[in-house]
């Protein structure tokens, strides 16, 4: 019997998969606990609808996030940190504090989490951070930091 997944199911399948299994763990287990529907002419346009619909929002997003891929290629926001004598930088610039600005500056709401920084900038100058705007959409973001 073919069924359509409304949730994961470990060694089973995904989510909104079509599988194929038999009758008696179908409608004895798949069916009773709702963990799956029949796959019926009318289960099956539904479900094709619903992914033609997350298709299209994904798209969306997508160039959404191209236009701010653009974007952020042509600012560049400034940090003033504290330096020494020799041009030491004490502390540094977190992917918090870029979050922060390119939200309150340029009123570009990004997740800490996407900006790909390994450690706290802590040398004066620019200095090239990536972010990951969506997937398969990485912009490229010039930070200048420089000391007071």
């Amino acid at each position: 019997m073919k069924v359509i997944l409304k949730e994961n199911i470990k060694s089973i399948g995904k989510k909104d998969e079509i599988i194929n299994v038999s009758d008696g763990y179908a409608r004895n287990y798949l069916l009773a606990k709702n963990l799956a529907v029949e796959a019926t002419a009318s289960n099956l346009a539904k479900l094709k609808s619903k992914q033609d619909s997350e298709q299209y929002k994904k798209g969306i997003e997508k160039e959404d996030a191209k236009k701010i891929a653009d974007k952020m290629e042509r600012i560049k926001p400034q940090f003033k940190v504290k330096t020494g004598e020799n041009g030491k930088v004490f502390g540094g610039v977190s992917s918090k504090e870029i979050a922060e600005k390119l939200e309150k500056e340029y009123g570009i709401k990004i997740d800490k989490k996407k900006i790909e920084l390994k450690d706290t900038i802590k040398t004066l100058g620019i200095t090239k951070v990536p972010i990951k705007l969506y997937e398969g959409v990485i912009g490229s973001l010039k930070v200048e930091v420089l000391g007071e």
